[in-house]
C-alpha cells in the first residue's frame, strides 16, 4: 500500500476510551503499537510517554458501570505506527 497521507504525530498521552479527554480518533484510523519495557503489549488502554506509564485491565474485574478496572504500570514506554 502506498499511502500519500501523512500520519498524524503520536501524542504524549493517549486513551482508547472515547469519553476520555486524551482520546484522539484520528490516531485510531491507523494501527499503532506500544512497547513497554522493550516488549510489545496489545492490552494497553491508556499510556503516557513523558511520565512513563501504561494502564491495562486488571483481569476480569469491572466497576459499577461495567467498565474494566485498570492498573497503572510504570516503566519505559514507546509508541509507534505499525
Amino acid at each position: 500500500m502506498t499511502d500519500t497521507t501523512p500520519l498524524p504525530p503520536l501524542p504524549d498521552r493517549l486513551s482508547i476510551d472515547p469519553r476520555s479527554p486524551h482520546h484522539v480518533a484520528a490516531i485510531f484510523e491507523h494501527e499503532i503499537g506500544i512497547k513497554f519495557n522493550d516488549k510489545e503489549r496489545t492490552d494497553v488502554e491508556e499510556y503516557c510517554l513523558s511520565e512513563g506509564w501504561i494502564k491495562v485491565a486488571a483481569g476480569k474485574t469491572v466497576d459499577r458501570q461495567g467498565r474494566s478496572m485498570l492498573i497503572k504500570l510504570k516503566g519505559k514506554v514507546e509508541a509507534f505506527y505499525k
